[in-house]
């Protein structure tokens, strides 16, 4: 009874929720304009434009475009601000049910001209007037360092223009410290007073944890398990190539990424092999063994799973609910620019069955965009072009209403999903990951999955987004550039929509006869207990159309095992429409192991290449005798085989990680 009870309750406050924003839909204009420079033409990113007297605002874009949405019938006044330009207010803007008022705004550079703004009646839509101001800091190296105060937060304060807030916070002229481009002879340099900028908003802690820049959890190295005390290898399988991309960032900003930022199965599992495709069932295993080329004395054996590839044309019908962070965080790197045109490229790229709706979340959650039919095309790039930044980040109420939207569209028999793009900074609402996911999972068991799309460097959540992929039945991958954008919502639209196994999860059995230890090589957060390999409830990975999973291990032989068998494989999962279990097992054998490293195939090699690359990266203990430049000359010879792009950006990278490196062993 207290259950019907509480969903009883549950359905009424979402009703009370979500009437609201449909009745609000059809009774409030909107304001959209583009902020430029008066001199040069140029759009204005981040623009703070207010409708004073309320709580209403944007901030503009990589494009100088701003939207506020949801405003209530009557006459405002709207107050443009930026760094480095004088204040700009317009009056007697007139806002109407239903329509849209654009107001476009110039605004001219100013310097040392504090608190000057300039009125501006609005008489006609376009505005040709304009107006903030910039605050100079000067000092170099050694003047700092010889002045009163020898910091920079503290030089900051005594500087026109710069005040403190009751919680010690920066401001400069309207922006926060970390909002600021700095300078030191000459020379552009981060944020000096707290790393990368928060830049998202908000008062709470972010993400239930102290603030700190970039979010990564440390999940340790697997080690040797000998087969005496424990001869079974359970996990989950993993998708995922987010950590290797994270990587690729760092090192091409001229940094070497965190330890813990690096997951070795995401390096391995960037890169596609040429496995064969199933015969039938959902997946092909594909196995292979050789000599390792750097762990002392042991095997190393590849694990390939391949899943069935749909032909787009036979891809079910998708309902999607596009849920994007529109946080002032997303105004940093382009980041909600690359959303927008990531999911135009999704759009223009779907079919006539699908629909789309869109839900954004800044200080609050709003629903966008009800679910609308591809047939519908423009009205959705209309909403997506709009998209701007501005507010905290309450992805907490974002995901509810994405969720609920989604249980509101749910067909059975066809891909219901939810597309995320965020930087995974929560700071209002339930900013816990704990307190976000566990709203996930019953959705989850429905068949609503979950797509968590990262965007940004400098002010990002890894941990979150990859807990958002893994509890809701979907993946987690990360966007640096459109290239990689295009690589998901493009070039792999069908795998990253359509599910072909649900729940799926690897067991290897290793004959304790012939092998006397093994380690797996990384997946270190996806480790299963072995009892729960066939308890259905426990949570497995998934795998879409034509996806691509690969693990590898490094084994130890007996000396003198005569034995065949080395262990068996055991593969258990879930199908995505029903929900029935399959579990499927292939031996392992000596014969797997017959070719030398140098006779193994190119992709076995490149496998192995790029797992002691990422253990190299994460100063793994089973790495620590290995050199990059080994692991580089074993690519280059790869790329004999193998001239992909892939590859020539790996002996890139490799070289990179390399340098720095050695830059820091000069140090």
């Amino acid at each position: 009874m207290k259950a019907k009870t509480f969903s009883g309750l549950m359905l009424i406050v979402a009703v009370m929720i979500i009437i609201p924003l449909v009745i609000t839909a059809g009774t409030t204009g909107k304001i959209k304009g583009v902020v430029t420079d008066k001199e040069t033409g140029k759009p204005i990113t981040g623009a703070s434009v207010m409708l004073v007297g309320t709580n209403q605002g944007a901030m503009t874009d990589p494009d100088g475009k701003y939207i506020i949405m949801f405003i209530e019938p009557g006459e405002y006044t709207l107050r443009y601000t930026a760094i480095g330009y004088r204040t700009v207010e317009i009056t007697c803007i007139t806002v109407s049910n239903d329509l849209i008022t654009e107001q476009n705004v110039k605004m001219e550079k100013a310097v040392n001209d504090l608190g000057q703004v300039i009125k501006v009646k609005a008489e006609i839509d376009k505005i040709d007037e304009t107006p903030t101001s910039v605050v100079k800091v000067k000092g170099n190296n050694s003047e700092i360092k010889t002045m009163p105060v020898q910091n920079v937060d503290k030089l900051l304060k005594q500087s026109a223009g710069v005040v403190t807030t009751s919680e010690g916070e920066i401001i400069i002229r309207g922006g926060r410290a970390g909002e600021v481009a700095y300078s030191v002879d000459a020379c552009r340099i981060g944020d000096p007073i707290g790393g990368y900028p928060p830049a998202h908003g908000g008062t709470q802690i972010v993400n239930g944890e102290p603030f700190d820049a970039m979010f990564f959890k440390n999940y340790g190295v697997n080690p040797f398990v000998d087969t005496e005390d424990d001869h079974l290898s359970t996990f989950a399988i993993d998708v995922d190539d987010a950590s290797f991309i994270m990587a690729r960032s760092y090192l091409e900003r001229g940094e070497l990424p965190p330890n813990e930022a690096i997951r070795t199965e995401e390096f391995v599992n960037h890169f596609k092999y040429n496995y064969s495709s199933p015969e039938s069932g959902p997946f092909a295993v594909h196995i292979e063994g050789a000599p390792s080329k750097f762990g002392q004395n042991c095997q190393l054996l590849r694990i390939g799973i391949k899943g069935n590839d749909i032909r787009p044309e036979n891809r079910k019908a998708a309902n999607l609910v596009f849920v994007v962070d529109v946080s002032g965080s997303m105004n940093r790197e382009n980041r909600l620019g690359l959303v927008r045109k990531s999911l135009r490229m999704l759009v223009d790229n779907l079919n006539t069955s699908d629909k789309v709706g869109i839900v954004v979340y800044g200080s609050q959650g709003k629903v966008l965009l009800e679910p609308t039919s591809i047939n519908e095309k423009n009205k959705i790039l209309e909403v997506i072009e709009w998209l701007v930044p501005s507010g905290a980040t309450n992805a907490e109420e974002g995901l509810r209403l994405g969720y609920e939207m989604a249980e509101k569209m749910f067909e059975k028999g066809n891909i219901n999903r939810i597309i995320l793009c965020s930087d995974g900074v929560a700071n209002v609402g339930r900013t816990g990951p704990d307190d976000i996911l566990k709203q996930i999972k019953k959705y989850a068991e429905k068949g609503i999955t979950l797509t968590a799309v990262g965007f940004g460097m400098g002010n990002y959540n890894d941990i979150l987004m990859e807990k958002l992929g893994n509890k809701g039945n979907g993946f987690y991958a990360y966007v640096d550039d459109f290239a990689e954008a295009k690589k998901i919502f493009l070039d792999n639209l069908t795998g990253t929509l359509q599910v072909i196994a649900r729940d799926v999860k690897i067991q290897v059995d290793f004959n304790p006869d012939v092998v006397r230890s093994y380690r797996l090589l990384g997946y270190e957060n996806r480790d299963v207990n072995d009892d729960k390999f066939r308890d259905d409830k426990e949570d497995g990975g998934e795998i879409g159309s034509g996806h691509q999973v690969t693990a590898l291990y490094e084994i130890k032989f007996h000396k003198f095992a005569k034995g065949d068998r080395v262990g068996t494989i055991f593969i258990r999962h879930k199908d995505p429409d029903n929900g029935e279990v399959a579990e499927m097992n292939r031996q392992i054998t000596r014969n797997d192991f017959r070719n030398s490293f140098e006779n193994s195939s190119a992709d076995f090699r490149l496998a192995a290449t790029a797992a002691e690359f990422g253990e190299i990266l994460r100063k793994s203990y089973w790495a620590k005798d290995s050199k990059l430049s080994a692991v580089f000359d074993l690519v280059k010879e790869v790329f004999v085989e193998n001239d992909s792009e892939d590859i020539v950006q790996l002996m890139d990278l490799i070289s990179k990680a390399q340098k720095h490196q050695d830059e820091l062993a000069e140090k």
